[in-house]
């Protein structure tokens, strides 16, 4: 929702037009997104953070399957090997905190299948609908919005303690609207990314994204890390 009150900002500033889109073409990118969103926190919470990572890594050749056999799309070799040095550095990232389990595996693995359809969709829609990322975003956050109220309940307390209607303290409510606030520039820099390079590429800056958050944690507020975590950022970076 402060997705779309952003862009209705931008909008009002005139920072883009929006264009008409047909509500029926949007759909199966925000019931992707919907998916996107509910498997990822559904893995996330049913798997340690290694175990989340080192499945995630494997976004990137889905991804490149599925524009490949799909979409009809060729990737050059030097492309498909700057894979392996960046999925061995993510997993050497992640490998002191692995531990496997069913649901979380489930969770993990279908979520990388409908993140990768998502981010596909992401910038073949640009391209099919002749819009740029905003114009684009503009239409699939509130209709995503909108989705995703149906499954909160499926998955979220209402009235209970820490409920989505429960008497949340300032503090809290700040936070949230931080956090919702970054994640506006968050799937804003999705669209941007993706529509202006390729799926690929997102996920490339993601996986670097990864090992600069820990290198910071550690330069910055003394975070402990491993060995074989350094060599994973020198593996992924170089």
């Amino acid at each position: 929702m402060i997705t779309s009150l952003g862009l209705f900002i931008c909008r009002q500033a005139n920072v883009f037009q929006p264009k008409s889109l047909p509500i029926l073409s949007m759909l199966p990118l925000a019931f992707s997104f919907c998916g996107f969103v509910v498997l990822t926190n559904l893995s996330l919470e049913s798997n340690t953070v290694g175990t989340y990572q080192i499945i995630k890594t494997m976004t990137t050749p889905c991804i490149i399957i599925i524009q490949t056999y799909f979409y009809g799309r060729s990737f050059s070799r030097n492309v498909k090997l700057s894979l392996v040095p960046i999925t061995i550095g993510v997993v050497l990232n992640s490998w002191y905190d692995v531990k496997f389990n069913l649901p979380g595996i489930i969770f993990a693995i279908s979520g990388v299948l409908v993140t990768s359809v998502y981010q596909v969709w992401v910038g073949e829609k640009q391209h099919e609908l002749q819009v740029n990322s905003m114009q684009l975003l503009y239409y699939q956050a509130p209709l995503s919005a909108f989705l995703l109220l149906f499954v909160i309940p499926c998955f979220e307390p209402l009235d209970a303690f820490h409920g989505v209607f429960f008497n949340w303290p300032l503090q809290a409510l700040v936070a949230v609207f931080i956090s919702a606030c970054v994640a506006f520039t968050v799937n804003l820099s999705i669209f941007w990314i993706i529509g202006n390079t390729s799926p690929v590429t997102y996920n490339m800056i993601g996986h670097l994204k990864f090992c600069m958050t820990l290198l910071g944690g550690y330069l910055l507020f003394q975070d402990p890390i491993q060995s074989l975590q350094l060599i994973g950022i020198v593996t992924t970076i170089g």
